[in-house]
């Protein structure tokens, strides 16, 4: 059986990592995508397309979408990029809209909710909603990648942290290499 999972893209630098990601996970298994309207704003400007993928695309207006209900099963969920905004909203239940409401809906079904955190620096504020994030059972990223195997390319330094994403989320992969001592 296929595993399933949400991505929620919400207003954030770095959609590549969103692309990345659904271009690994689409491939294994069954996806929801959710784009927030500042996300499609931002991807045009950052040159992404987060559209043609093998997925369920869902309006980010519509909570009465199937992933809004805690009755309908999937693995888990990530927020790649994730906003300060939508931080906020995760981290304090304010479920206006279909991602943040399918972020709260892992959190009380007690699914991974992964946030790939993009900003610095990082405010008090910011820095209180990650906490906060966390103790509510959310996993907090932060796009960081790591320089030990020597990225050549921005599609390296991307690959790096989708890899961390995808090995939270269970999701066997090939992306970069293990760091062995």
């Amino acid at each position: 059986m296929k595993k399933e999972f949400v991505v929620g893209v919400t207003g954030a630098s770095g959609v590549i990592y969103a692309r990345r990601l659904l271009e690994v996970l689409c491939d294994q298994a069954r996806v929801h995508i959710v784009i927030s309207d500042v996300a499609r704003q931002i991807a045009a400007i950052e040159g992404v397309d987060l559209e043609g993928f093998d997925a369920i695309y869902a309006e980010n207006s519509n909570l009465a979408a199937d992933i809004a209900s805690g009755s309908f099963r999937y693995d888990a969920m990530a927020i790649v990029p994730c906003s300060m905004k939508t931080l906020a909203a995760v981290s304090n239940g304010f479920a206006d809209n279909l991602i943040a409401r399918s972020a709260d809906v892992c959190l009380k079904e007690k699914r991974p909710l992964l946030l790939l955190i993009r900003e610095m620096p990082l405010s008090r504020i910011h820095l209180k909603n990650m906490l906060a994030a966390d103790e509510a059972g959310a996993t907090v990223m932060v796009a960081s990648p790591p320089f030990y195997q020597h990225p050549e390319t921005i599609d390296d330094l991307v690959d790096m942290v989708v890899a961390r994403v995808l090995d939270h989320l269970g999701v066997d992969h090939t992306l970069g290499s293990r760091w062995s001592g």
